[in-house]
C-alpha cells in the first residue's frame, strides 16, 4: 500500500507539472515558447537532437523577466515560465527582498526589489501575480508573499517547484 500512495504522489505532482507548463504556454510570447521548450528538454520530456551544441548555446539563452515599476517607483521583476522562475527566486533576488505567487494555483513568481515594500506595492505586485497566473480571468485570487529567505526548492524534485518555509 506504500508504494501505491507513493506512486500517486508522483503522479500528481507530475499532473500538476503540466497544468503548470499549460498555463504558461497559454500565457507566453514566443521567447517564452523557447524557454518552455528548453526546460521540457532538459526535464527529458522532449528530445533534443542536438543536445551537446544546443544545450551549451540555450543555456545561456534563458529569457528575462518582464519588469515593472510601482507607483511608487519600486521595481517588480515577474518570470514568465519555470526557468526565469527558478532563475529569478533561487539566484537573483536578495534573500530580503518579497516573493510573492497565487497560493495553490500554478502561476509566475513576482519579485518586489525592495526590502521593506509599501501596503501599496505588495498590493501591485500580488495583482501582477494574480494576472501572470492561471485563474488571470478570476475576480479573486489568493496571493502568498514572505521573504524570499522563506523560500526553498525541495531536494531530489526534477520538477521545478518551491515551497514556502
Amino acid at each position: 500500500m506504500k508504494y501505491l500512495h507513493e506512486q500517486i504522489e508522483i503522479t500528481q505532482a507530475e499532473v500538476n507539472y503540466f497544468e503548470n507548463i499549460q498555463s504558461q504556454i497559454e500565457l507566453a510570447n514566443p521567447e517564452d515558447l523557447v524557454d518552455i521548450r528548453l526546460e521540457l528538454e532538459q526535464e527529458g520530456y522532449l528530445r533534443n537532437h542536438d543536445q551537446h551544441k544546443k544545450a551549451k548555446k540555450n543555456r545561456q539563452k534563458i529569457s528575462k523577466p518582464e519588469h515593472y515599476t510601482a507607483t511608487d517607483g519600486t521595481e517588480i521583476l515577474v518570470g514568465k515560465n519555470n526557468l526565469q522562475n527558478e532563475k529569478l527566486t533561487m539566484h537573483t533576488a536578495d534573500k530580503r527582498e518579497t516573493w510573492l505567487h497565487t497560493k495553490d494555483i500554478p502561476g509566475s513568481h513576482v519579485i518586489i526589489r525592495s526590502f521593506d515594500p509599501s501596503e501599496e506595492t505588495i498590493v501591485e505586485a500580488a495583482n501582477l501575480a494574480a494576472y501572470f497566473s492561471k485563474a488571470q480571468n478570476s475576480t479573486k485570487v489568493p496571493v502568498d508573499y514572505t521573504k524570499v529567505k522563506n523560500i526553498r526548492k525541495p531536494n531530489g524534485t526534477k520538477t521545478r517547484l518551491c515551497n514556502l518555509r
